[in-house]
């Protein structure tokens, strides 16, 4: 994947020596989470520009959808696709578009969709919260209850009222917190290796 391919050939000139020798010891400790955490850790690049930043939260909503489990009776059929709404960032969507264009998870066929507000969000598998006023972002918050749904949002002050993922810049680069409450909440499950690549992991919560 090109944007795969981008993010690699700038960790190269981005990462300092602490966190190459983190990948090091981690990495033999956790063969089974091989390939998401070397992804996780190309996409920890320097957020230089818009668009870049884009990439990455693309690549990382990308990967979010491949390391989640949702309860049974989340897909209509055996082959229904997997659906990523992006609320709040068209250009964020477009670009999402293009990265999972031809892509799968788990054998099912990933599609974006741009949720407007008074949509319904039943169907939606991961759900994007970028860009929203306090108001619009609690209210689709609110709407997501109940649902298998995995929101991520952009926002401490979102992630504060629920959302279960959130970017964050840490030392200049894009890194997520994960909340496990309303993971739990949502009947979800979030695989131990996407958990270890995260930054930090909140027990108590929303």
């Amino acid at each position: 994947m090109a944007l795969l391919d981008w993010t690699c050939r700038q960790l190269s000139d981005h990462l300092d020596g602490q966190v190459r020798m983190h990948i090091r010891l981690r990495i033999p400790m956790f063969l089974g989470g091989l390939f998401f955490l070397l992804l996780m850790a190309c996409a920890v690049v320097r957020a230089q520009a818009p668009e870049q930043e884009r990439q990455v939260k693309a690549a990382y909503l990308y990967k979010f959808a491949g390391f989640v489990d949702w309860p049974d009776g989340s897909f209509e059929r055996p082959d229904s696709p997997l659906l990523i709404g992006v609320a709040g960032d068209t250009a964020l969507a477009e670009q999402l578009e293009l990265s999972v264009a031809g892509h799968s998870v788990n054998g099912r066929v990933v599609q974006v969709k741009k949720v407007r507000r008074g949509e319904p969000l039943a169907g939606l598998h991961v759900l994007y919260l970028g860009g929203l006023d306090k108001a619009l972002a609690q209210e689709m918050l609110v709407a997501s209850r109940g649902l298998a749904l995995l929101t991520v949002s952009d926002s401490d002050e979102v992630h504060a009222m629920g959302s279960m993922i959130n970017f964050v810049m840490a030392r200049d680069r894009m890194r997520f917190d994960v909340a496990l409450k309303p993971v739990a909440q949502a009947h979800i499950r979030i695989s131990a290796r996407m958990l270890l690549a995260a930054y930090r992991v909140q027990t108590e919560g929303a």
